[in-house]
């Protein structure tokens, strides 16, 4: 087994299984990574032959790694046609004001990116073209912070995801190709290196469009610290059909999140059940059974029922 750099938030981060589990069993992980200039995010796959993984081996690694315990990241979704999505974060190494810090923007470095892989690691066709000399192969899209919510659209191929803010400003996006986030070009939070009460505390006052791409909602000025994230098509709650749900960290809640058919969130309001625990909500997902499953940071798995 690779070695795993279990410090600050680093650690196992997530998991997936194979689309072909059933004949194949090849389990794929996230986790961060040790080695020369520090820490980054690496996906890994082993094959389960009972209760252990067998033949592991590292597919991907973030690059370049660096000093920092912070936002790793990170999330894994297979496509239809089995190919993955891998949402990173930017290490916490971006900051603004300093040019040379702004790793997300940076095409040659995989920090603060999403990207689109063969289920080997290596590079399908189809991805976008990013016109920059050095650009990394993979990418999909650029200009993320700290992903720790991603999931697909039901019947389509389409990624969303949420991912933190600094001082306020977490995100939900979709996810298309080619396209920039903006961070830490733009921002709807503040970040650390200003003063909060400062004019400049929202870069460009935060507006994305038409240079990055608009999130489809924010978290203002408070930020929940979104994770886990799950569009809801079960039958057990026929009046939430389409809705997207997100787990919260600060928040210690579950958000709904109602789209309409361009994409836009109609309503974003909170599951009051869930609320009510006052647990830290890791992350969420729809079960065989049509029901919503929350597993929150103490342990607890829980079914949201009515």
């Amino acid at each position: 087994m690779p070695a795993v750099d279990a410090v600050n938030q680093g650690g196992l981060l997530d998991v997936a299984l194979d689309p072909d589990f059933a004949t194949d069993p090849w389990v794929y992980f996230t986790f961060s990574e040790d080695g020369s200039g520090g820490a980054g995010t690496a996906l890994a796959r082993g094959r389960l032959a009972g209760s252990a993984l067998q033949n592991v081996s590292v597919i991907w690694r973030q690059t370049p790694k660096v000093s920092s315990g912070i936002h790793f990241g990170s999330r894994i979704v297979f496509r239809a046609d089995k190919t993955l999505y891998l949402a990173v974060g930017e290490r916490g190494q971006d900051d603004p004001a300093a040019p040379g810090m702004q790793n997300a923007q940076n095409v040659a470095r995989s920090l603060g990116k999403v990207l689109r892989l063969n289920r080997d690691g290596s590079v399908p066709s189809g991805n976008p073209v990013f016109a920059a000399a050095g650009t990394l192969p993979g990418l999909w899209s650029i200009g993320h912070r700290n992903p720790q919510g991603a999931a697909l659209k039901p019947g389509t191929d389409e990624l969303w995801i949420t991912e933190h803010g600094p001082r306020g400003g977490d995100e939900l996006n979709r996810v298309l190709p080619g396209r920039n986030y903006g961070w830490p070009l733009v921002s709807y939070g503040c970040p650390y290196s200003f003063a909060q009460s400062a004019p400049g505390c929202r870069p460009g006052g935060g507006t994305h469009a038409p240079n990055y791409e608009e999130p489809k909602s924010t978290w203002l000025p408070t930020s929940t610290a979104p994770s886990g994230l799950a569009f809801y098509n079960g039958d057990k709650f026929p009046e939430w059909s389409g809705n997207l749900f997100a787990g919260a960290l600060a928040g210690a809640t579950l958000w709904r999140h109602v789209l309409d058919a361009n994409g836009s969130v109609t309503l974003r309001e909170e599951v009051a059940a869930v609320k009510a625990l006052g647990k830290r909500i890791r992350t969420v997902q729809q079960g065989p059974d049509g029901w919503l499953y929350l597993l929150s940071d103490d342990g607890r798995l829980v079914r949201v029922e009515r």
